[in-house]
């Protein structure tokens, strides 16, 4: 096992690991822009060097500073959390030429996955269910009108190197496609610096189950079941749960030994998760793969027991996983909601400033993951992400229930955050009856906004 990690990140994904690492007794360095000095998971660690400026390009994507910091600390290990250099194929090999094990995949499965259509092509291979499209990147409109006639409209134009819903486009008809597909491939080449697309029937109402996967070095790749993620706003996730009450035992059996034939069909070893669209008819079909550690990873551990954060470092290490060979059983509903410094009265704008009061929820099986409080000053240069209020019960009633009351006592003053808003789509009828779907938030906003007109 390793003796000391360094924690290329921040927030609260940052202090996750910190508490991870002191149950297994290593040690941890904190690094940080001049903007978190102030940031707890700064206070919490062994030991902290600062690496550069606020602007993340110039300290949280700085490959040679992170690096640095690893060497003059005595780092083994480096721990990317999620976002900036998670999924970066790069990072991880430069940490192998410098002998400093990095916590996560190897760089060849994460550059396989990033790139969305070959990870469609090697999913395929694999025999997991692939949703009709083209079988790689479309060279021009021309063809992938073809294509798309076969498909059938609507269709989907995706950036093969995308994510978080840049560059992609959903086109109605025939007549809209050129302009589409131009416009998809612009977004995709500014956003990625590769304008390659690739195309997808459009599903109009699916739902985003993604299944929790574990791999380690000694031949076992395992799930450990699914997470609902279709509450999202323009492609960002909202409010996640496990169980998905969309998915039988039987289903799940399916979708979970897909995702496990997916894993290991690439020799998969860390924590990672294969997403999937699950249409109304119940068929399923793959969607994307991240390797990394998840955003929702909380409301896995709640329903299973496991602290998969302990398990990446343990496979990180050489170590099998830990998670019993009969594997785990779903024990009760968890719900997670993600809270932003974001004004909903004003289109989610980010409201970065300075927390004044900090009162945070408490109770029986009510979790906060959060890196703030009273005083401290949500940056404006990083993500808007202050807080993940998580809650477990016996019944997905029971943790609605619970998930409101948390909300309704969670007091944050000084800047806006989306509490108000989850409060409310707690209360939808719709929601709570689990009639949703990924286009739930975006159809529920358009209803709003023209009954107030």
């Amino acid at each position: 096992m390793f003796r000391k990690i360094l924690i290329a990140n921040r927030g609260e994904i940052a202090l996750r690991i910190i508490r991870a690492c002191r149950e297994l007794g290593i040690a941890t360095v904190a690094v940080y822009s001049e903007a978190d000095r102030e940031s707890l998971h700064v206070r919490f660690a062994d030991e902290d060097v600062c690496i550069g400026p606020p602007p993340a390009r110039e300290s949280y994507l700085n490959i040679p500073r992170i690096i640095a910091a690893a060497e003059i600390t005595g780092a083994e290990a480096i721990h990317p959390g999620y976002g900036f250099l998670a999924e970066n194929a790069e990072f991880a090999e430069i940490c192998e030429r410098m002998e400093i094990a990095f916590i996560g995949p190897s760089a060849q499965q994460i550059r396989l996955m990033g790139d969305k259509v070959e990870a469609r092509r090697t999913m395929a291979a694999a025999g997991v269910p692939t949703v009709p499209g083209s079988p790689g990147a479309v060279a021009d409109v021309d063809a992938g009108l073809v294509i798309a006639r076969e498909i059938g409209f609507p269709v989907l134009v995706k950036a093969a190197a995308g994510g978080g819903g840049k560059g992609m486009r959903v086109v109605e008809d025939e007549a809209g496609f050129a302009g589409m597909f131009t416009m998809a491939q612009n977004e995709a080449a500014a956003a990625f610096g590769d304008a390659s697309v690739y195309l997808e029937k459009y599903l109009a109402r699916p739902r985003h189950i993604e299944f929790q996967l574990l791999g380690d070095s000694h031949g076992r790749v395992i799930h450990l079941d699914e997470r609902e993620c279709s509450i999202q706003r323009r492609h960002q996730k909202l409010i996640e749960e496990a169980p998905s009450s969309a998915v039988t035992p039987e289903l799940r059996k399916r979708m979970g030994d897909a995702a496990v034939k997916g894993a290991a069909s690439i020799g998969y070893q860390s924590a990672g998760t294969i997403e999937f669209l699950l249409d109304s008819d119940g068929g399923f079909y793959f969607m994307e793969m991240n390797t990394r550690i998840q955003v929702e990873h909380p409301v896995t551990e709640l329903v299973t027991g496991a602290d998969l954060v302990k398990e990446q470092i343990r496979v990180a290490g050489g170590e099998p996983m830990g998670v019993p060979a009969a594997g785990v059983e779903l024990r009760g509903h968890a719900l997670e909601c993600r809270i932003n410094a974001e004004d909903p009265a004003r289109n989610f704008a980010p409201c970065p400033g300075v927390i004044s009061i900090f009162h945070p929820p408490g109770g029986p099986g009510v979790r906060l993951d959060t890196h703030v409080y009273a005083g401290y000053r949500v940056p404006s240069y990083y993500d808007s992400l202050v807080a993940k209020l998580i809650v477990h019960a016996n019944t997905r009633d029971e943790a609605l229930a619970r998930m409101r009351l948390a909300l309704d006592s969670f007091i944050i003053e000084g800047i806006h955050t989306t509490i108000p808003f989850l409060r409310e789509l707690l209360d939808e009828p719709a929601f709570v009856a689990g009639d949703i779907d990924t286009k739930f938030v975006d159809r529920l906003m358009a209803e709003r906004k023209a009954g107030a007109t």
